[in-house]
């Protein structure tokens, strides 16, 4: 379940025209080395289809004839569109519409076609969505200069619209007369595109072979009385395709199918008519599968029409980086003249886009993933295999000092009568029992001993110069800036370099651009990606784009614990070896591996025990994430007014019984009574909450600008303005929606945005609405240094408590100058009073840490909104200075609880990791496979026929934590018939209260006091609990009796 290469030598053989034979020969050779990946299928492995892709410049997607279009291959479309890499569609399993559809010539015409359409229909998407953005772009551009530049008037309007018509779709859609569809049969060792049977119908009809190709597809018909080719609408008759191309293939198949041994007449009738040469140990076989096999790979071999396809369809690799790498150096458009100004960066620019092989040019690799080897494996490591002519000197040799220790021992050699063996051959004299050296030139030196472990390689692609051992080349990390070239950037010295054919490397001295390749050393460099370059103004290639999220984590501790440190080593190489695995060690010390499924899961723990720490391994059942949140209604317990102030066990006070608060508003103080926080938790619309989360990694470039100009670096000056004005109007679309309960609460909300978490980038708000306090927009906004000084003194702090000055004589005056306030309210004596701006980010920290550790089950927070709606400082001028060096931690927990008060305040909801589910079955067996849906909760969404097939496709939800052994157990239940193709859709909610409890007269009468009924959220909440090692709310003892002795009287 990896991507494995291997370099084809291809020739092609062509005839010349009648022109080019006077000087030339009648035949030409031409000869190409391709360089094919091949990349595993099942959506687990998506990363691995995403590693091949960066690297190639073609791919042969294969769909499935009977299945027709999948999830998977809806997957693989987008990533070749993505990476500007040109498909061929092979259709295959062209034989199960014979053998188990029973479709005739006609049907499967009509079979085939559609999906054609269907995978044409997915390549039109994608076309259409990226005119759509270059459109959007191109306006704005237009925009934006037309309010700096007054002279632009209108009619750049009418030249926008005319330039949206001029885009070259032909090599857009999949067309079988454009020669880059291929039907094929793997199994049976056959495959075709239509120029191979216009070729051979050309002579026989007298149709130029041009022709004969544009019409051998599509709805048209051979008239037989004018011998002309003609399109009608309507006609009753057979196409040209169904005529001339399937019927031949369903004739074959009938004929070698349904004969036997004995009466192969028709079969050799056929054989003799395609003039091909079989072999008559097949022709007597009684397998017909393996004489169809013969024939059909002499007529129709499937290599050749391969290799073809890829030859004459495919752009070289020069061709390819011209279209190519504009998209991977500049992800995110066109760059500025100052990007290239450089002399060199403008060389390094025309290198990759000619892919220049040439002494002079620079060299640039990128490195795609590493994958492990076995260091046996390598070829420094490989024992060379002798040929007989050396297997013979060797024999010679070794006869020859066998005959001189006789004669030098005065004994008389023993002719001999048999083959002698170079381990009975004895040295020095015939009675020593040592071995002989063997010092002859012509001998191998003796054979090291065999290495162990693993050694990683780096799955590379030179994109241009020539890379030899020895050379020294600069690595750039995904992230490297050449504006920064000191960070993200190391020296290596090339070791080795490896043409990969499959499981074996062949060492080379150096390698051109345009190549696939290994190359050996970057163990120590390489976590995953890199850019390998000579020099440091090359901009990095990126990482990889992958599609499917890693979900399943499991924790991992060897059998012998002695063995902790091979599990770590191993674990190391698996997270380097492995693009899409994740390897996490928790705070708790447990090592951890987050998987993107239960087979993905299997193979890298496959990985563990018997390649990389080569131990026992001890697996904790899969750990699968949940989510919190709350409902739009009120919690069932809730009061209508707040209750009585009392003191809590932690002695945080809430308000009075007097003040009625709205739902989710909670008032509490810090143990030292200094501040009260009023927080008001509110749920926050579907819609905005799914873009925060797509917008994860844009909000984290913006608080990595932030740090920056907190750091006293410059930050960009529109850094942020684009993601917030698309928040307002994901924002306000939501509230003309009707999406939230009150609207005047989130009138300019996104303007009072205080932070984002949980860790600074989660789907959770915090929101400003504190009267008099104003601060600098959320993208804008950075650490002040007064709060970086009083975390910094609270730090010293803690970290001395034996200073020289007594904490317990120290003034507040005296803490209020050492930290450097430069704002707060006026207080007696000149000092100022410390108000909530002090304070920030601690209010912060609270709502992070509260965010991250839920109040259910400590698992994240989504979707939550907490406004802090007032901050009250009750501090005192002769307030203990011990009392305020401690305000700033209070304040944090106290922030912690009332986030959490604020969130039960509401019904609370779990949000649990869900699967689309996507398989196909025949109607006898749809009972059983809904019978397996229902018994792991699983939701059906759609249901449908797939015309001219018995199968049904049914498109299905289900959670990720029932589906560990879904895949197997509907196999089972079906006979095979079933298998499904599981795709990480993101959380749902699951609509339970986990606290409810029956409590009307009607729930009570139904489901009695206890509610034996389960409740699913409560199951799944107490069982993450127990996991993490919380306290559970479970009876374990019921109805308990002492044990009474009966005496008989």
């Amino acid at each position: 379940m990896k991507s494995s290469g291997i370099s084809l030598y291809f020739r092609v053989v062509r005839k010349t025209s009648q022109a080019e034979t006077q000087s030339r020969p009648s035949q030409l050779a031409d000869d190409y080395l391709i360089n094919l990946i091949d990349s595993p299928g099942h959506v687990d492995f998506s990363s691995e289809v995403s590693t091949a892709s960066r690297l190639c410049d073609g791919g042969l997607v294969l769909v499935d004839a009977v299945e027709g279009v999948c999830t998977q291959t809806h997957t693989v479309l987008r990533q070749a569109w993505i990476e500007r890499v040109r498909p061929i569609l092979v259709l295959n399993k062209i034989d199960r519409l014979i053998t188990e559809l029973k479709l005739s010539p006609p049907e499967a015409y009509t079979h085939l076609n559609k999906i054609l359409e269907q995978v044409n229909a997915i390549m039109g998407t994608f076309w259409s969505e990226d005119v759509m953005e270059a459109d959007a772009a191109r306006y704005e551009a237009y925009q934006a200069k037309k309010r700096t530049d007054i002279s632009v008037d209108g009619g750049d309007d009418e030249e926008l619209e005319w330039e949206l018509q001029q885009h070259d779709e032909s090599n857009l859609y999949f067309s079988p007369e454009q020669g880059n569809v291929i039907f094929a049969s793997a199994i049976d060792g056959w495959a075709f595109r239509v120029d191979q049977f216009a070729k051979i119908y050309a002579t026989k009809l007298k149709v130029k072979e041009d022709v004969l190709r544009k019409v051998l597809w599509g709805e048209f018909y051979l008239d037989t009385k004018t011998k002309r080719v003609v399109k009608k609408k309507g006609a009753a008759g057979r196409t040209l395709f169904v005529q001339f191309v399937l019927e031949n293939l369903w004739a074959v198949y009938d004929a070698v199918l349904s004969s036997n041994a004995s009466d192969r007449g028709r079969v050799e009738k056929i054989v003799k008519a395609l003039d091909l040469k079989v072999n008559p140990r097949d022709m007597k076989t009684k397998d017909n599968r393996m004489l169809l096999q013969a024939i059909m790979g002499q007529w129709l071999p499937l290599s050749s029409s391969v290799l073809l396809a890829v030859v004459e369809q495919l752009p070289s690799p020069a061709e390819a980086q011209a279209i190519r790498i504009p998209a991977i150096l500049y992800p995110k458009g066109a760059p500025t003249h100052s990007a290239t100004q450089s002399s060199t960066h403008a060389s390094l620019e025309k290198a990759l886009l000619t892919c220049d092989a040439s002494e002079d040019a620079p060299t640039v690799v990128y490195i795609s993933k590493m994958f492990s080897v076995s260091a046996d494996m390598l070829p420094t490591n490989r024992r060379a295999q002798l040929t007989a002519e050396e297997m013979r000197e060797r024999r010679k040799e070794a006869m020859k000092r066998l005959q001189e220790g006789a004669a030098n021992a005065g004994e008389k050699p023993a002719e001999p009568a048999a083959p002698i063996s170079l381990a009975d051959v004895g040295g020095g004299s015939a009675q020593s029992g040592a071995p002989l050296p063997l010092e002859s030139g012509n001998s191998a030196p003796a054979t090291p001993p065999t290495p162990e472990g693993e050694t990683l390689i780096g799955f590379a692609r030179i994109y241009s110069g020539t890379i030899r051992p020895g050379q020294k080349l600069h690595v750039l990390g995904p992230k490297y800036d050449p504006a920064k070239p000191e960070r993200h950037r190391s020296e290596i010295v090339v070791e080795k370099l490896y043409l990969m054919m499959g499981r074996e490397l062949q060492a080379l001295e150096e390698v051109p651009a345009g190549n696939v390749f290994g190359i050996g050393g970057l163990q120590k460099h390489v976590l995953k990606t890199g850019t390998l370059s000579s020099v440091i103004e090359c901009p990095s290639f990126g990482g990889l784009r992958t599609d499917g999220a890693p979900i399943v984590r499991v924790a991992l501790e060897p059998t012998d614990p002695s063995q902790m440190d091979a599990l770590a080593e191993g674990l190391r190489l698996l997270n380097q070896a492995d693009p899409s695995v994740e390897v996490l060690l928790q705070e708790t010390g447990e090592s951890v591996i987050v998987c993107a499924g239960e087979l993905h899961l299997e193979r890298c723990l496959k990985d563990l025990r018997e390649s990389f720490a080569k131990i026992n391994i001890q697996v904790s059942p899969p750990i699968v994430p949940f989510r919190e949140t709350i409902s739009t209604s009120p919690a069932i317990q809730n009061p209508a007014t707040a209750p009585k102030k009392e003191e809590s066990r932690s002695g945080i006070s809430t308000p009075g019984e007097e003040e009625t608060l709205p739902v989710g508003t909670v008032i509490l103080s810090t143990p030292n009574k200094l501040c009260s926080l009023r927080v008001r938790a509110i749920p926050v619309p579907p819609r905005v909450t799914a873009f925060l989360q797509e917008s994860a990694s844009r909000i984290r470039s913006i608080v990595e600008e932030r740090d920056k100009k907190s750091a006293g670096g410059e930050m960009e000056a529109d850094v942020g303005e684009e993601f917030i004005n698309k928040l307002k109007d994901i924002v306000a679309e939501a509230v003309d929606e009707g999406e939230v309960s009150e609207k005047e609460l989130w009138d300019g909300i996104v303007e009072r945005i205080w932070a984002f978490g949980p860790k600074r980038i989660g789907p959770n708000m915090l929101i400003n609405r504190i009267p008099g306090y104003s601060r600098p927009p959320w993208s804008k906004a950075s650490a002040s240094r007064q709060s970086r000084l009083r975390t910094a003194s609270n730090l010293a702090e803690a970290e001395e408590p034996d200073a020289d000055v007594p904490a317990d004589d120290a003034s507040i005056a005296d803490v209020m100058s050492e930290l450097s306030l430069n704002d707060g309210e006026e207080q007696a004596g000149g000092h100022k009073r410390p108000s909530v701006r002090h304070y920030d980010s601690s209010i912060i920290a609270g709502f992070q840490v509260s965010t991250l550790v839920g109040p259910l089950c400590a698992e994240p927070m989504m979707g939550v909104c907490f406004v802090v709606e007032q901050v009250t400082m009750h501090i005192e001028d002769d307030v203990d200075a011990t009392k305020l060096s401690l305000l700033s931690g209070q304040i944090i927990s106290t922030m912690k609880e009332a986030c959490r008060q604020a969130f039960l305040a509401w019904s609370p909801r779990l949000m649990m990791a869900m699967y689309s589910c996507d398989l196909q079955a025949p109607a006898d067996v749809l009972g059983k496979v809904y019978a397996v849906l229902a018994r792991r909760r699983g939701r059906i969404l759609s249901e449908e026929m797939k015309e001219g097939t018995p199968f049904f496709n049914i498109r299905s939800m289900l959670p990720v934590v029932e589906s560990f052994g879904f895949a197997d157990d509907i196999r089972k239940r079906t006979s095979g018939a079933a298998s499904p193709q599981l795709i990480y859709a993101g959380f749902e909610v699951l609509d339970q209260d986990p606290f409810w409890v029956p409590t009307t007269e009607e729930e009570l009468e139904d489901l009695g006091e206890k509610a034996d009924r389960e409740n699913l959220a409560k199951k799944y909440m107490e069982g993450v609990r127990k996991r993490k090692g919380m306290s559970v709310e479970k009876k374990l003892v019921e109805h308990a009796e002492k044990q009474k002795t009966l005496k008989s009287k």
